[in-house]
């Protein structure tokens, strides 16, 4: 196989293993908005440090936050949030406080 098939198969391995940006904010849009609002507006509440801090452990201070919140929690415990969490992420930290992005539409 030649180098640039390898570099090609590398890539393509991470676009699977990172978050989408788009997918979260997607993911955002379906579940969050409904309780939290504009999307873009929560994701400048906090520097993208925090953020990651909040997902670490698959989440566990974001679930901590929410644990009143039957609704809410049973989404944590699911198998969609499992999948999509680090796309939420994503969004939070590509919009975060001290990111300097702005989305192209509100959400």
């Amino acid at each position: 196989m030649s180098a640039l098939r390898y570099i090609l198969i590398f890539f393509l391995f991470l676009s699977f293993v990172n978050g989408s940006v788009f997918k979260g904010q997607k993911e955002y849009m379906k579940k969050c908005k409904i309780c939290h609002g504009n999307g873009s507006k929560v994701a400048k509440a906090k520097s993208s440090e925090e953020w990651i801090k909040l997902f670490e452990n698959e989440a566990m201070l974001l679930k901590k936050a929410h644990e009143k919140d039957k609704d809410a929690m049973k989404y944590f415990d699911s198998d969609r949030f499992s999948k999509n969490y680090k796309h939420l992420l994503d969004f939070f930290v590509k919009y975060a406080a001290d990111s300097g992005n702005v989305p192209a539409c509100s959400d």
